[in-house]
């Protein structure tokens, strides 16, 4: 399936579901959402590194210093949860170009235009959701 990637969109423009479902306007709206978000995290990531690069190392109070440390861990940590959203983020960009953004990975069926503006990663509809998380749980009960 051909993408058209070079759509214009009104301004102010929302999907809504009287149009074509994944429609080109759909496909450039999620495409702009997940494109500024990953600008935001490299930003973000470049932000961390710059401030961990120039942070000064010469503390002579100990608590001052287990603050500091204590701190960079927790934004270390921020920044892996970011690395692992910026993923999901390009793999959602590639099923845009490749016309399968917006359909569950497991059915088939419209992940629908709610969910994806709530969460543009999206890779299944909330019924497929539920159920992986319920086979999730019993496995962990389980053993």
């Amino acid at each position: 399936m051909t993408i058209v990637t070079n759509v214009e969109l009104p301004a102010g423009y929302r999907p809504s579901p009287g149009e074509e479902y994944m429609s080109p306007f759909h496909l450039a709206y999620f495409r702009q959402i997940l494109e500024g978000q990953r600008q935001q995290l490299i930003g973000d990531s470049q932000k961390t590194i710059e401030h961990l690069r120039t942070e000064t190392r010469d503390v002579g109070d100990e608590a001052e210093r287990a603050s500091r440390e204590s701190d960079n861990i927790l934004e270390l940590r921020t920044r892996d949860r970011e690395r692992k959203l910026l993923r999901k983020i390009e793999e959602a960009l590639k099923r845009i170009e490749d016309g399968s953004y917006g359909y569950c990975e497991e059915t088939g069926e419209d992940i629908g235009l709610g969910r994806l503006e709530a969460r543009p990663t999206a890779t299944l509809t909330v019924d497929a959701q539920e159920r992986r998380e319920k086979l999730q749980k019993q496995f962990r009960d389980d053993h």
